[in-house]
This record gives structure tokens, sequence and C-alpha cells, in this order.
């Protein structure tokens, strides 16, 4: 999908589905709260577990995040770019939908090639959850896709990175790995 395209769709509400590292996930535009609901009701995904965003750099997570430490963004970035996503304090600004109950937002740096390069060509982070029904497994490939969700989402075709786990989750301030 052309970068111009790609814009359009995602700020007019449009909820994609592409490969990630280890399935193909769902998103949209992080800032558009009627994207965000779109999203969770084709997922059937209830809005109090939060949602995590993903970025090709740092910079695009800046607004939905509050700032943090020298000794933190370090921390971050021993990590990233890859599977290993940070709980991080979130900023007033970051829509509650997105955090669900949560005061912190799930947020990652991808080193998806495909993924990476949506969120350039896209010029912002993305919602970035598994393609599937909420509980069932993921989605794998393009045909599950649009098995799964037909055309209530713009399926953008590719491979997925083959990683056989989701990525970690861990807490910025505590240090607690939720999800290995």
């Amino acid at each position: 999908m052309q970068a111009r395209a790609l814009q359009h769709f995602l700020r007019s509400g449009g909820v994609i589905a592409y490969p990630t590292e280890s399935c193909f996930g769902l998103g949209c535009d992080p800032t558009h709260p009627l994207a965000i609901k779109r999203l969770l009701r084709i997922k059937g995904r209830p809005q109090r577990k939060g949602l995590i965003v993903i970025a090709s750099q740092f910079s695009q997570l800046k607004n939905l995040i509050l700032p943090v430490s020298p000794e933190q963004k370090q921390r971050m970035f021993e990590r990233w770019p890859g599977p290993h996503t940070w709980l991080a304090p979130a900023a007033k600004r970051c829509p509650a939908l997105l955090r669900g109950k949560h005061s912190s937002l799930a947020v990652r740096v991808t080193a998806n090639p495909f993924a990476a390069d949506l969120c350039r060509k896209a010029g912002m982070a993305l919602v970035s959850t598994s393609a599937n029904h909420n509980g069932r497994v993921p989605a794998k490939t393009t045909r599950e896709c649009y098995r799964l969700f037909g055309n209530r989402v713009r399926v953008l075709p590719g491979r997925t990175g083959g990683a056989g786990k989701p990525s970690t989750i861990q807490d910025l301030i505590t240090g607690k790995i939720v999800r290995p």
C-alpha cells in the first residue's frame, strides 16, 4: 500500500491486518478513538485489557507516554528494536481506550521490517494486537486474516517474522516481567 493511501486510510479510522514478528496483527491509528473502538469490536477484546502500540522509532511514541529518564531510555534501547514490549507510564493525552484499566501503555520499537516500514509509511505509531478473535489462536497467514475478518479490515499481505512466541512484556518502572 502506498504511503499516502495508508495514511489516509488510517487517519480515516481504518483497521489493518499485517504481518509482525510472530503472527499477523490488527492495527489502527492509536490516536483515533473510533478506530480503536472498531478494532476492539472486530477482535472482541474487552477495552479494560489495553493494547500494545508499536513504532519504527522512539519519537513516534513520545505523545503517548510520559517522558522517560535517560536510564529508562537506555534500558528500553538495550532491548529495542526487537520483540520486547515495555509498560511505560501513559501521557495524559494517551487515549484511555489504549491503556484499558492501566496507568501505563504497552509500547515497542519493532525490529520486524514489514511492521517498521508500515509505521514509517504511516508516519505514526500503530496499535498492534494479535489478529484473532479474543482468546483464539492468532492468524499466521493472509488467507487466515481474510477468513477471520473478511472486509472489516484491510489485509496487507506478507509473511510473519517466524518468532515462535509473542513479545516479552516488562514494566519499565518496576522491572517486573509481565509476560515472558
